[in-house]
């Protein structure tokens, strides 16, 4: 390992608070790795801020070194494609699964796309089985540290949860920027 900056990782289900998590660290002053290619949308009006090179991350892991000190959306499944030889900070968020599912369905119709031909009872299942291997995946892994935040916790208190990053990143991000980049109103699938 080296004495780069730790690489900040934000990852989590799909649907589950992590464009909200990178609009809050651009918001308060963290560089973020992103290209503009998918654009905001109905399902995400704020923008998603992702980086498209990181779905090739089994393939290429040459922009890493570019990454540190910065902030970068990495969907859960891919967290164990990342080297041991970079120090990573995770921001993993949490949502009750049948939001998740809930969200992703109206985000699929909504673009006219299928999902997969599964009842959501097997499709939460699943993904408890993934959250269940990722975890204990980063549990054994010393090069990574984990924040698990909920979606919920955003809505209720984001203060709390923007001094929780801000804690966890080093203290150097301005919490009153960050809380002001949560908007409750797309707060849209909820039970």
């Amino acid at each position: 390992m080296n004495s780069r900056a730790p690489i900040v990782i934000v990852s989590g289900l799909p649907r589950s608070g992590t464009s909200m998590a990178m609009q809050m660290l651009y918001a308060g002053g963290m560089p973020v790795m992103t290209d503009a290619i998918r654009t905001a949308d109905a399902d995400n009006p704020h923008g998603y801020l992702e980086f498209e090179r990181v779905k090739q991350l089994k393939t290429d892991k040459s922009w890493l070194n570019d990454a540190a000190g910065k902030a970068v959306k990495i969907i859960h499944l891919l967290l164990m494609e990342l080297p041991s030889d970079h120090e990573y900070r995770v921001i993993f968020l949490r949502r009750n699964l049948k939001e998740v599912v809930q969200s992703q369905s109206v985000m699929l119709q909504r673009s006219g796309r299928k999902g997969a031909a599964m009842p959501p009872e097997r499709l939460i299942a699943l993904f408890e089985g993934q959250l269940k291997a990722i975890d204990a995946w980063l549990a054994a892994r010393a090069n990574f540290k984990v924040l698990q935040l909920d979606h919920a916790d955003f809505i209720a208190n984001a203060a709390q949860q923007a001094m929780s990053m801000n804690a966890f990143l080093g203290g150097t991000l301005n919490e009153s920027a960050m809380v002001k980049a949560v908007d409750p109103s797309l707060y849209r699938n909820k039970l």
